[in-house]
């Protein structure tokens, strides 16, 4: 890409969408977090001087003591804001929270008065006990200062549907200076579940693929329907199929001690914890409030038995290359990655933003 867009990101964690931005052609101008563990895990990168990540600029604060206003002019404002307040598995306090960073978000938006912005976070925003507190959020960033108006759009997504071999929701709120909300797009979805069963029980090349031996006939119960009727149409989906556990692991081999891919002992199979079977997207990785939770941190092998994903195998599935690290404990870097953005989400969402901003898009006159 010729033209490098700024960008400042508050709520790092362990870079999952500073990366997908990274790649999408965003130059960082700050990234902020203020957990220690997270910005342990981004310095640790940053040292290594890997692609994208060996200029980041990395400040360990409270983004609510960052004078934003340095950084005025910026093209982009991103990040995650805390989900806890939102999330369907913690106390879903919402603006009462003491950690409900939105206010920060404001301010942030208020004094770098960017030309687009985008944020991610947990669907449980999008719940209907949440309604009015989205719908004051939404308000706020489409006029967040006297002549500042941007249009605001929230998309509900899968990130299975844009590469991520986790069926992950999400809520993404993103937002350009100076286009009508009627008129702003949304990301639009690069893979489907359908191609995903075209290609797994009607021509049969994600068997191929993997060198599996499969009867096309024992269709899985929950895809019955769907194959159905795309045998009945025979149109094969234009998208990309889903990225499956199988094939986002494909070649790393079983825990081999090395790289971040130990093996953990202690996984179990108990109503509502069965893992992620290999031939689907995983279940959404989890943080877990007091280290890592059962069943969607696990695997459920060929055999029919059950482990924890590694770290290595965590970060494959949350879009990170092999050669980034977690330096911290098991426990720590796993809350890390269950509290990533998916670097394929990301990236596209990185990818629409660019395409908003930059003079080659002929879609928008958006505001210089």
């Amino acid at each position: 890409m010729d033209q490098m867009l700024k960008s400042v990101e508050l709520f790092s964690g362990c870079g999952g969408l500073a990366l997908g931005l990274s790649r999408s052609g965003f130059e960082h101008n700050l990234l902020v977090e203020f957990d220690e563990n997270a910005v342990a895990t981004l310095v640790h990168n940053k040292t290594r001087k890997l692609d994208h990540i060996c200029d980041w600029p990395i400040v360990h604060d409270d983004v609510r003591r960052v004078d934003w206003s340095d950084f005025a002019g910026a093209d982009l404002v991103a990040g995650g804001p805390p989900c806890q307040p939102f999330s369907i598995g913690g106390k879903a306090a919402g603006s009462s929270d003491k950690r409900d960073m939105w206010p920060a978000v404001f301010s942030a938006i208020e004094q770098v008065q960017p030309r687009a912005f985008v944020f991610e976070n947990v669907r449980g925003l999008a719940r209907p006990r949440f309604s009015d507190y989205l719908k004051r959020i939404v308000d706020h960033l489409s006029k967040p200062a006297v002549n500042l108006v941007y249009g605001v759009q929230v998309q509900l997504v899968n990130a299975a549907d844009f590469g991520a071999a986790q069926k992950r929701n999400r809520v993404l709120v993103m937002g350009v200076r100076g286009v009508g909300a009627e008129e702003l797009p949304t990301p639009m979805p690069t893979h489907s579940r359908e191609r995903l069963v075209w290609d797994q029980w009607i021509s049969g090349e994600y068997w191929e693929e993997h060198g599996i031996s499969r009867s096309l006939n024992n269709v899985p119960k929950a895809d019955a329907a769907l194959v159905s009727r795309l045998k009945k149409s025979m149109a094969k989906p234009r998208e990309l199929r889903w990225v499956t556990v199988r094939d986002r692991l494909r070649g790393l081999g079983p825990p081999n001690e090395a790289n971040n891919h130990i093996f953990q002992p202690g996984a179990k199979v108990y109503p509502g914890h069965t893992g992620s079977p290999l031939d689907q997207p995983a279940k959404a990785l989890k943080a877990g409030d007091h280290g890592v939770p059962g069943g969607e941190n696990m695997m459920v092998k060929d055999d029919g038995s059950v482990r924890y994903f590694t770290l290595r195998e965590c970060a494959r599935l949350q879009g990170f290359p092999d050669d980034y690290q977690f330096p911290r404990s098991w426990t720590e870097s796993m809350r890390q990655l269950g509290n990533a953005v998916p670097v394929e989400l990301a990236q596209v969402v990185g990818e629409w933003a660019s395409g908003m901003l930059l003079p080659s898009s002929d879609e928008f006159d958006v505001a210089a």
